[in-house]
């Protein structure tokens, strides 16, 4: 469906409710306008023959989509469903007006049976906008799937492939304005990406050569070349389409709820119906009087209000929260996470950064800063360890050549030039050369640097928390949730962080299983109705992930097990989208509450008053029809704008 009009499909539809409206108009203010009626034109039992033709042709137009659909549910042996009560409800209405002017009585019930399917026919066009409407939020996504990959022959050719043929290892060309059809590393080029099909984040990303890029982006500026090193059905991009697609088979107890009551709902009410006009019109023989309220009563108990309003609502749901770069893989899990009031943060890469940086220097008496970065970038420029590339990231200079570097095991590095030697590494490398030092005692990982037997100084390398966690720690706890932290570093740093970001508690220095029996302890002593959402990044995250009740995994840094074992993805890796989904969470669960609620209640009263008589087959179309039209455009609240408070964007805007 394109953003700026709907489908074919809708517009067809809505031409034919536009179609049948006007004849209807036409022909029911003739009929009530002019003297005598339609039934004018002839006398006697045939004068119902005329308006009968004329209000067949519109039930037609109308209708015949239901009709077919009764009949082919019937022989497949799904009787009882919303079409066959459409069905028995206008075609009985049709016998009765039939019957009655036979029988010399007042011709009623061709205009109400052709009411009933009109207006439900108008239900139907509004609960396909409405899904059109939040389908369009997904299918940004299903727009991610490349068409093509541009494979590099060993004789430097190209030819354009199905990136399903591409194998791990082989080159690719991505030209500007190209979707990237696998994940892989840049080996010749530098380009901006556009990730916010991905990730919903509007600024392009800058990659160059070493860099990573995932599938599903677009190549902005200049031409790539990409070793790939996943397969496509392993790729970003099918992943995330699998989850897409696999979405909505997840369903939440409200759904399977109302699944249930469907199946068992509609037979009850047809027999309730046929009782309805068999005893009385048996006692009172009356037996149009009591046919055409047992009409009205099957019209009005339809569970169209139920059966559409409540999966869309949480297809909505899902809609909204994918807008924002937040994948939901089910109804269940949002259902769920509106519940959800205990959250356990992994630290590394989820409430920090993930990568280290240089947060203090400390140089000796007689030193600058700059030429204790300086030396300690020389010792470590040829290490790929993180903490050396921060140092080196640091420096942002040209570093000086010509040095032996040795590593020491467990230390650190040595590196020598004629007679100047440089050591750079912790507490261990200084004492095997006999250095004295100033012992730091900041957080975090702690390099000195010496020159010549002579200590220099000290560098700080921490991992820094991101600019938002303390926000959304905030918004949890103001949300009445509790908030804690599990992860693998020392007692010392996993407090400072927990101190800075706000967190109820937190428990440091843990194994992978000792997380998992860690969150298990906490599912053992929850309360009843607390609900437990896990959120972490790495592999060794999996385990937790699946275990706890709500799993949420960071997408475009997150690893592949990770997500896969994840409810929630957030492909921003932004921890902003948590107290966002849990708005959208409760804004769904929410109105599906009240449509709940509404649909029974003027249901159960229309129904009383059809079995008494009092209300007609006009007021039965609005318990159903208008009750379901009602309940649909309350669902289409759900996809609206919601603040994400942090200032980020939703996709494409």
């Amino acid at each position: 469906m394109k953003k700026s009009s709907m489908s074919r499909k809708l517009k067809r539809t809505l031409v034919r409710i536009l179609v049948a409206l006007g004849l209807f108009l036409a022909v029911f203010i003739t009929d009530k306008v002019i003297a005598g009626g339609l039934a004018g034109v002839f006398s006697g039992p045939a004068a119902w023959v005329f308006p009968f033709c004329l209000y067949l042709v519109i039930y037609l137009i109308i209708g015949y989509d239901v009709l077919w659909k009764a009949i082919r549910n019937i022989l497949h042996g799904q009787v009882f469903d919303e079409n066959f009560l459409m069905c028995v409800a206008t075609l009985g209405a049709f016998a009765l007006a039939i019957y009655r002017g036979v029988t010399g009585q007042e011709i009623e019930g061709f205009d109400e049976a052709c009411a009933v399917l009109l207006f439900y026919q108008v239900g139907e066009w509004f609960q396909s906008y409405a899904t059109g409407k939040s389908r369009k939020s997904i299918a940004g996504l299903m727009d991610i799937r490349p068409d093509y990959a541009n494979l590099v022959r060993e004789d430097g050719s190209c030819a354009r492939v199905d990136p399903s043929e591409v194998k791990v290892g082989d080159i690719i060309l991505i030209n500007p304005g190209e979707k990237i059809p696998l994940d892989g590393v840049i080996v010749k080029g530098s380009s901006a990406l556009d990730t916010k099909a991905l990730t919903g984040e509007s600024l392009p990303r800058d990659v160059e050569e070493g860099g990573e890029v995932i599938s599903g982006c677009v190549n902005l500026t200049s031409q790539l070349e990409v070793r790939v090193s996943k397969e496509f059905y392993d790729s970003t991009v099918s992943k995330i389409l699998e989850l897409v697609e696999n979405a909505s088979e997840q369903k939440s107890k409200a759904e399977n709820f109302i699944t249930k009551f469907a199946k068992y709902y509609t037979p009850i009410v047809c027999g309730v119906a046929l009782l309805l006009a068999v005893i009385p019109g048996l006692i009172t023989m009356d037996w149009s009087t009591w046919v055409y309220r047992a009409l009205s009563f099957l019209v009005v108990s339809c569970p169209c209000a139920l059966v559409i309003s409540i999966p869309l609502s949480f297809f909505a749901g899902i809609g909204a929260a994918s807008r924002y770069g937040i994948l939901v893989k089910g109804s269940n899990y949002l259902e769920k996470f509106n519940q959800a009031n205990i959250f356990v943060f992994d630290k590394t890469g989820t409430l920090t950064k993930g990568n280290f940086a240089v947060v203090g220097i400390s140089p000796a008496d007689g030193q600058s800063a700059e030429e204790v970065l300086r030396l300690a970038a020389i010792a470590e420029h040829d290490s790929n360890h993180p903490i050396a590339k921060s140092i080196v990231s640091r420096y942002g200079k040209e570093v000086e050549g010509g040095y032996t570097l040795t590593n020491v095991a467990g230390a650190g590095v040595v590196a020598q030039k004629g007679g100047d030697i440089i050591c750079c590494g912790n507490e261990k490398l200084m004492a095997q050369n006999g250095i004295g030092y100033v012992k730091e005692t900041g957080l975090g990982t702690v390099v000195y640097v010496a020159k010549n037997g002579r200590f220099v100084g000290s560098l700080l390398v921490a991992d820094e928390i991101k600019p938002e966690t303390k926000q959304v720690v905030g918004a949890l706890n103001d949300m009445g949730c509790k908030t804690f932290m599990l992860t693998g570093d020392n007692e010392a740093i996993a407090q400072n962080v927990a101190q800075e970001a706000g967190l109820t508690g937190y428990k440091a220095s843990l194994l992978p299983q000792n997380k998992v029996e860690e969150v298990e302890g906490m599912l053992a002593q929850k309360r009843q109705g607390d609900v437990l959402c896990f959120v972490g990044d790495g592999i060794n995250d999996a385990p937790v992930l699946m275990r706890s009740d709500v799993g949420i995994a960071m997408g475009g840094v997150g690893s592949d097990a990770a997500i896969e074992a994840s409810d929630i993805v957030l492909m921003k890796d932004d921890l902003k989208g948590i107290p966002l989904a849990k708005r959208i969470a409760r804004k769904t669960m929410a109105i599906v509450l009240e449509n709940i609620v509404f649909s029974i209640v003027v249901k159960v009263v229309i129904l009383i008053l059809s079995a008494f008589g009092i209300a007609n087959m006009w007021l039965a179309v609005f318990g159903d029809v208008g009750v379901a039209v009602l309940a649909i455009l309350n669902a289409m609240r759900v996809n609206s704008k919601y603040e994400e408070r942090g200032g980020t964007s939703p996709a494409g805007r």
